[in-house]
């Protein structure tokens, strides 16, 4: 089977490092199914970009429900404040295994699709200090699920692709305009509004500009506030 005849699921949460890792995919010939995770997350908008991201790369769009606010722990499921200035150590922002839990369901969706790839878009350069976004992790997570699938034991050998790993957002922001990414159109916010627009003074926030001040881009994102 050629690169250009098989299928892949991309995690897709509507944030500009997963619309890079989508184009990224489409770019190699790859059939993309993407799938979004409703875990509870306050800014639930990023799902709505989530579903055109997809629908503008022509993929399946696939959204899963998993109440991570049941458990909550995170000031993105649970009534915690979003911290607006960078401190030391993990943050609250941290979701506890949610890196686990999406690719878990992205597993058992390539399984049923036949699937041999997965993607997902996490950062290990200029990122939060997430534990579920060192390579470490994403190497851990591939033999698992080479030894917990049919597939794998089967022979088909999966793979984990995390090709924005070693990138800083700067390189990210480059990567997508030369893939014609529109990031208007993204949600990378903690706690955007219903709209999708952002806050501009949350980690994830501060991250993104950033990067496209670093990358010499005009900052395209819609911003609620200024102040």
């Amino acid at each position: 089977m050629t690169t250009q005849q098989r299928k892949a699921v991309v995690l897709v949460s509507g944030g500009m490092d997963s619309a890079v890792v989508l184009a990224m995919a489409r770019e190699q010939g790859f059939l993309c199914h993407a799938l979004s995770v409703s875990y509870g997350q306050r800014h639930t908008s990023e799902l709505a970009a989530a579903a055109e991201l997809a629908a503008r790369h022509g993929a399946e769009h696939k959204v899963v429900t998993v109440d991570l606010r049941s458990i909550g722990g995170s000031a993105l499921t649970a009534d915690i404040a979003v911290p607006e200035a960078a401190a030391a150590g993990i943050p609250v922002t941290y979701v506890p295994a949610r890196n686990t839990i999406m690719l878990s369901i992205a597993l058992g969706w390539a399984e049923v699709l036949g699937a041999d790839d997965l993607f997902c878009g996490v950062n290990a350069v200029d990122y939060s200090g997430y534990p579920d976004c060192r390579p470490e992790f994403i190497a851990a997570f591939e033999r698992l699920a080479n030894l917990a699938t049919k597939a794998g034991v089967e022979g088909h050998a999966l793979r984990l692709h995390a090709p924005l790993m070693r990138m800083s957002k700067a390189d990210i922001a480059r990567e997508g305009a030369r893939l014609g990414v529109d990031f208007s159109r993204t949600v990378s916010c903690y706690q955007a509004d219903a709209e999708g627009r952002a806050c501009g003074r949350c980690d994830a926030c501060r991250l993104r500009a950033e990067g496209f001040a670093a990358a010499g881009l005009p900052d395209p994102t819609r911003y609620a506030s200024r102040a």
